[in-house]
């Protein structure tokens, strides 16, 4: 059992504090909605009427209370392992099988992994076919959730497994210093990762093909020509396999970089429309916000291998959970949950960074297209078919939204174009 002391209390303090601020968010803005949401914005007022605003409130709140109750669940149920002995327990079994430290850790991180995932079982399943069929969105099929599943938990296991091995032999074996080799190899891999996916990881879920539209692809070899950018090529994928939402994205490194298209956005925008939202995406690449990002995670990743480093020894932190030496593998388990609610106090800041990129993004693109008037149409659209908030607090935004509101884009879109 836990240890009541002044470092339990003060991490109990600040996870409730996450957990309160993330009940009065979405309250705020889930009352918002209602009571700002019922008139469709003048910007809007050519795409959505007050029947499809009526959906997209109804989603918007459904999908928040589901999404705040499983987040609530899914907080005690792991504040629950922390508190009633069971990590002490299984760490005794575990250590009956005598299969040293990093055999053990890697028993360790599964169980817990096995169990979570256990947990998550039901939200993933009401989620699915719940909210997200009730509204029109799923259209895949029982048995190939079950196969994303059984490949997803194959995937994770291979790529979680290798990189606790990597880390628990570092610290063994790595000298004073481990953390520096640490944060450089696990950098690299993540890096590998990123070139490795759209050409090995991503097929194993979807299938890609080259975009049969050549005229289609012209214009976009010839967007991409005029921002000076090279892909491996341009696909299409069978998103509307799982769900009717739309998306476009690039993603590799390298000569593994590749355009991926929605088949529902390939459905359901024309050309102008489909290359205007590309001309943001090149937007990220041009600007290199992708290289900025990656540079700012590596830098709070060293930052953080060092802390793991001086925190990994610490008596306190074990004995407060039930332990009575420092256990490496429980310390990598008890340092992240302590940091995770601490992590969640600085999301405004990766919030506006990522909103600044998103606006840099659009004004590349209105560089590259000759008007701005289908990349406005496309936001229109892609807000209507994916039952996006036109009306968010703007509180909550500032918290937690990744692109600006957008009523508040397309009135600056307009303005700029």
């Amino acid at each position: 059992m836990a240890q009541l002391n002044s470092f339990l209390l003060a991490f109990l303090i600040i996870f409730f504090l996450r957990s309160g601020t993330q009940f009065f968010l979405n309250r705020l803005n889930n009352t918002h909605l209602r009571r700002c949401g019922d008139k469709v914005p003048e910007v809007f007022r050519d795409t959505i009427d007050r029947e499809k605003l009526g959906k997209i409130s109804a989603y918007t709140i459904d999908s928040a209370r589901f999404g705040i109750f499983s987040t609530f669940a899914s907080q005690i149920f792991f504040l629950a392992l922390l508190l009633s002995g069971f990590l002490p327990w299984l760490v005794y079994q575990i250590t009956q099988q005598r299969g040293g430290i990093i055999v053990s850790g890697l028993l360790f991180f599964a169980s817990l992994g096995i169990l979570t995932r256990l947990f998550h079982l039901p939200f993933d399943l009401y989620d699915t076919f719940g909210i997200e069929k009730r509204y029109g969105f799923n259209t895949q099929t029982f048995r190939l959730w079950l196969m994303d599943l059984f490949k997803s938990l194959i995937l994770s296991a291979l790529l979680s497994g290798f990189l606790i091995w990597l880390l628990l032999s570092l610290i063994i074996y790595g000298g004073k210093v481990w953390w520096f080799w640490a944060w450089i190899l696990v950098g690299a891999f993540e890096v590998l990762l990123i070139w490795l996916y759209p050409v090995l990881l991503a097929p194993l879920f979807n299938k890609f093909e080259p975009v049969a539209d050549q005229a289609l692809v012209q214009r976009i070899e010839n967007l991409m020509e005029k921002a000076g950018l090279r892909a491996k090529g341009v696909f299409q994928m069978d998103a509307s396999r799982r769900s009717k939402h739309t998306n476009a994205y690039f993603t590799g490194l390298g000569k593994s970089k590749r355009i991926v298209l929605f088949d529902t956005l390939l459905q359901s925008h024309g050309a102008d429309e489909i290359e205007a939202v590309l001309a943001h995406e090149v937007g990220h690449w041009g600007k290199k916000h992708i290289l900025k990002q990656l540079l700012l995670m590596e830098a709070l990743s060293l930052i953080g291998f060092f802390i793991l480093a001086k925190l990994l020894e610490w008596p306190m932190m074990y004995q407060t959970f039930g332990f009575s030496e420092p256990i490496l593998y429980v310390g990598l388990l008890l340092i992240g949950a302590l940091f995770s609610p601490l992590g969640y106090f600085a999301q405004p800041l990766g919030s506006a960074l990522s909103r600044k990129f998103e606006r840099e993004a659009d004004d590349y693109a209105l560089a590259l297209i000759p008007s701005g008037e289908p990349l406005i149409r496309a936001f229109k659209r892609l807000a209507a078919d994916n039952l996006a908030n036109l009306t968010p607090h703007p509180i909550y935004a500032w918290f937690y939204y990744s692109h600006p509101p957008l009523v508040q884009r397309i009135l600056r879109l307009k303005k700029e174009n």
